[in-house]
């Protein structure tokens, strides 16, 4: 859209005008041993994992995710990125690194899905609000409550990082049958 001020001054540049090209990582997929294994606490607040975070918002609005968390890059450590708004908000960007669920109330089910498990949903259950602690990009301490899709996301990114995908909250019949469904496509050569 033009800029239809009567300024005659030029305009200063936008972040997006100067930050550099973001790398798409490719999403790990069910089936990869990184996404059960627990991960290893962020210990390095750095440029470098600044530059990785940005990297995994565009990665994860690429795939069309509100979350994604460092295994489903192929990364073992303890981070992951939200954004429930899909990158309409930039104040509902959330860095959550080495992140812990401190409160949780409620309960909601609802469907959900996952970047590394495209094209199967299931209906999991849920708090309705969690209160989880993290560190930041630079390593600070905060504290942050999310409730509905946001609480759903602080839950199901953390589970990535416990090594634990939204599959093993369904029933056991519907977990069998995505599996199966799995087994086939990676014999298709679909997976």
């Amino acid at each position: 859209m033009p800029d239809n001020s009567t300024s005659s001054e030029p305009a200063a540049p936008t972040p997006e005008a100067i930050s550099t090209p973001r790398k798409i990582y490719p999403i790990v997929k069910y089936g990869d041993p990184i996404l059960e294994k627990s991960t290893p606490p962020v210990k390095k607040f750095d440029a470098a994992l600044e530059e990785l975070t940005e990297d995994m918002f565009a990665s994860m609005y690429a795939a069309q995710g509100v979350g994604l968390a460092a295994p489903q890059i192929g990364l073992s450590l303890r981070l992951t990125v939200i954004d429930v708004t899909g990158g309409k908000n930039p104040e509902a960007k959330f860095v959550l690194a080495n992140p812990e669920i401190i409160h949780a109330e409620g309960e909601v089910r609802e469907e959900e899905g996952c970047l590394s498990i495209p094209g199967f949903r299931g209906y999991v259950i849920r708090p309705q609000f969690v209160t989880v602690r993290a560190q930041n990009v630079k390593g600070g301490e905060f504290e942050i409550r999310g409730e509905n899709l946001l609480a759903r996301a602080f839950c199901h990114e953390i589970d990535h990082l416990n090594g634990i995908l939204f599959i093993q909250h369904l029933s056991l019949l519907k977990r069998d049958l995505i599996k199966r469904k799995i087994k086939k496509l990676k014999k298709q050569g679909e997976w």
